[in-house]
C-alpha cells in the first residue's frame, strides 16, 4: 500500500498534538526496547507454554522481525497477524512494529471470505497463522486465499505440526536463528516515523464485510497512554487477557503492558473456572472483560471456591454493563469496576476509580484523554445541551483519520470540521459523564416515534429473573417497527411477558418502552466482538413472524 491510501489527521491538528506532548512521537516498537532495558529480568508476558522476561522478549522480537526482514517484508508491507492468546503474538505484533511493516490484526475465527477480503484491501504481503486452532484447520482455506491474494508471498505458521506446504515459512525458525552486529544494525535503521500506520483492525460490525481501521504510532499510544494512566497501571500490576487478542481491548492492553511495565498473562480459555484459578494462581490484580463473561463467572457453580482477592479492577467493555451487574462485581468480589466504553477508532471513556458506584451503574463516565473533543449533536449538525439525547462526535489526538481505501465512508463518518460520527445515540449529563442510550442504526421507529434499543434492554435488565436481554425492531406492515425483545432468564428464574411489562410499569416506562413481543430464549446470539448479533436475531423474528402467519 502507499501513503495515500491512509487517511492523515489535519496538519494543523498534528502540529497542536505534537506541540503539547499529546503525541509523544515514539514507534511502538521502541517500548519493548526502553521496557527491556529499565527490567529485563521482570516477567513480561506469561502464556501456556512460557514465562518470558522483558529481556527475552525483546531477544525473541528482534529475532522475528530480522526474519521477517529476511523474507522480504519492507516498510509499509501489511502482514496478516491471526492468532490466538499466545505469545507468539506479541513476538509477531511487535517484531512487525519495529520493522515499520502493518499487522493487520485478525480475530481467529476469521476464514477465506474475512481474511480473502482484508488481504487484498491491505495488499497484504504476508499471513502468520496456526495450522491448527481448537477446531479450526486453516490448512483448509489457504489455498483459496493465496489464489485471490497473489501478492500474498509468505505464508507463516505457528505451532504447525510439520513443514512445507501450504506455509511457507515457520515462526519457530524465524526465532531459532541467532542474531549478529548486522542485523541489529539493519533493524535500526528499519525505525518507522511514529505518524506512519501502526496497525490495521478491522471493524466489527454486523452488516457487510468489514472495514480497515489504521491507527498511527501517535494517535494509538496517545490513546494507550492515557487510558492506563486512568486506570493507575504500574509495575506492580498483574493483568490477565481473555478477550482474544485479534479485538482492540486487548491489543491495547498488550502495548499497555510494554508501556506501563506491568506483567501480562495471556489466557486461551473462556471459562469461569480458568479465569478464577489464573486469577488464584496469578495473583492478577487487573481483567478487561466483556461483562458477559463476568456475569458468567459470577454465577458460575465453583466460584467461592477461588481466592480472588488480589484482584484489584476489573474493566468492563465491549458491550453494555447493567447496573446490576456493576453491583454484583462490588458484591461478590469487592474490586473496583470500570465501566469503560471504547471503539477501535480510537474514542474510549471510562469511569474513573474513585467515582460513586452510581456513576459507575450508570454511565460511562469521560473521555480517557481529556484532550479529545466530545459532542452530541441534533439531526441537524447542531450541538445539543447536557442531558440530551443526539448523535455522538469526537476529535482528538486519540483518534484515527479514517478508514482504508474508503473515500466514500470517510465522507459520511466525519463532520465537515472533522469530527468523526461514532454512530452511537448518547447524552452528557451535568457532571460530564457520559451514557450511550442507543445506536443511530438500532433505532427503532415505531409509527414515527424514535425508541433508544438500549433504554429498553436496560429497563428489562434490571428485572432480577432476566440474565440477558436484546432489543431489536420487528416489521410491522402498520407502524414499520414494533418493540421486540429476546430474553435469557437467570438460571432457576421464572417470569412471562406481561410480568416483565408488570414490572417496566412500575418503574415508569411508558407504553412505548413496552415490547410487544418477548422471545424467551436459552441463549442469545453473540459477534466475534464479543456483542448480542442482532442481525441475526432480526433474520430470528422475520421467520417467526412468516411461520406465525402460514400457520
Amino acid at each position: 500500500m502507499s501513503a495515500a491510501d491512509f487517511p492523515k489527521h489535519k496538519k494543523s491538528d498534528a502540529a497542536l498534538y505534537t506541540k503539547y506532548r499529546w503525541w509523544l512521537g515514539m514507534p511502538l516498537g521502541d517500548l519493548v526496547d526502553r521496557a527491556a532495558d529499565v527490567f529485563p529480568r521482570k516477567e513480561a508476558v506469561v502464556d501456556d507454554r512460557a514465562r518470558l522476561t522483558y529481556g527475552a522478549l525483546r531477544e525473541g522480537v528482534d529475532r522475528v522481525a530480522v526474519g521477517l526482514m529476511n523474507l522480504g517484508i519492507g516498510t509499509g508491507d501489511a502482514v496478516l497477524l491471526q492468532l490466538p492468546n499466545w505469545a507468539e503474538y506479541v513476538y509477531s505484533y511487535f517484531a512487525l512494529q519495529k520493522i515499520g511493516a502493518i499487522p493487520v490484526v485478525l480475530i481467529s475465527g476469521y476464514k477465506q471470505l474475512e481474511v480473502g477480503h482484508l488481504g487484498l484491501l491491505t495488499e497484504a504481503k504476508a499471513w502468520i497463522v496456526p495450522e491448527m486452532y481448537r477446531k479450526m484447520d486453516y490448512t483448509t482455506f489457504i489455498e483459496d486465499v493465496r489464489q485471490k491474494n497473489p501478492q500474498l508471498s509468505h505464508v507463516i505458521s505457528v505451532r504447525a505440526s510439520r513443514e512445507g506446504a501450504p506455509f511457507t515459512a515457520s515462526l519457530e525458525k524465524l526465532m531459532a536463528r541467532s542474531l549478529s552486529a548486522a542485523d541489529n544494525e539493519a533493524l535500526a535503521l528499519r525505525r518507522p516515523d511514529p505518524g506512519a500506520t501502526a496497525h490495521i483492525i478491522p471493524s466489527g460490525g454486523t452488516t457487510g464485510l468489514p472495514k480497515g481501521i489504521p491507527r498511527t504510532h501517535n494517535d494509538y499510544l496517545c490513546n494507550v497512554e492515557f487510558m492506563h494512566k486512568g486506570w493507575e497501571m504500574n509495575t506492580t500490576d498483574t493483568a490477565l487477557i481473555v478477550v482474544p487478542v485479534g479485538h482492540n481491548l486487548a491489543v491495547l492492553n498488550v502495548v499497555g503492558s510494554v508501556l506501563f511495565g506491568f506483567k501480562l498473562i495471556l489466557l486461551d480459555s473462556t471459562k469461569p473456572e480458568d479465569i478464577c484459578a489464573t486469577i488464584q494462581k496469578e495473583k492478577v490484580t487487573y481483567v478487561p472483560m466483556v461483562p458477559s463473561l463476568t456475569k458468567r463467572i459470577l454465577e458460575f457453580d465453583g466460584f467461592k471456591q477461588y481466592d480472588l482477592s488480589s484482584l484489584k479492577k476489573l474493566l468492563g467493555g465491549g458491550e453494555p454493563s447493567t447496573p446490576e451487574l456493576v453491583r454484583e462485581v462490588y458484591k461478590k468480589i469487592g474490586c473496583t469496576y470500570i465501566n469503560e466504553f471504547g471503539m477501535t477508532e480510537g474514542l474510549v471513556t471510562r469511569t474513573a476509580l474513585d467515582d460513586d458506584v452510581e456513576v459507575i451503574c450508570n454511565t460511562v463516565g469521560k473521555p480517557t484523554c481529556p484532550y479529545n473533543e466530545v459532542k452530541i449533536l441534533d439531526g441537524h449538525g447542531k450541538e445539543l445541551p447536557r442531558n440530551s439525547d443526539g448523535e455522538l462526535v469526537v476529535k482528538g489526538p486519540a483518534i484515527f483519520a479514517g478508514y482504508v481505501k474508503n473515500p466514500a465512508e470517510n465522507e459520511k463518518s466525519f463532520t465537515p470540521d472533522g469530527y468523526f460520527k461514532t454512530g452511537d445515540i448518547a447524552r452528557i449529563d451535568d457532571a460530564g459523564n457520559l451514557k450511550i442510550t442507543g445506536r443511530i442504526k438500532d433505532l427503532i421507529i415505531r409509527g414515527g416515534e424514535n425508541i433508544s434499543p438500549g433504554q429498553v434492554e436496560e429497563l428489562v435488565g434490571a428485572h432480577p429473573a432476566v440474565a440477558d436481554v436484546a432489543v431489536i425492531g420487528m416489521p410491522d406492515k402498520d407502524l414499520g417497527e414494533r418493540v421486540c425483545a429476546y430474553v435469557r432468564l437467570a438460571a432457576g428464574q421464572s417470569v412471562d411477558a406481561a410480568g416483565i411489562s408488570t414490572f417496566m410499569e412500575s418503574k415508569g416506562a411508558s407504553k412505548l418502552l413496552i415490547p410487544e413481543k418477548f422471545v424467551f430464549v436459552e441463549a442469545l446470539p453473540m459477534t466475534e466482538a464479543g456483542k448480542h448479533d442482532k442481525k441475526t436475531l432480526r433474520e430470528d423474528i422475520k421467520r417467526r413472524i412468516e411461520k406465525e402467519k402460514s400457520s
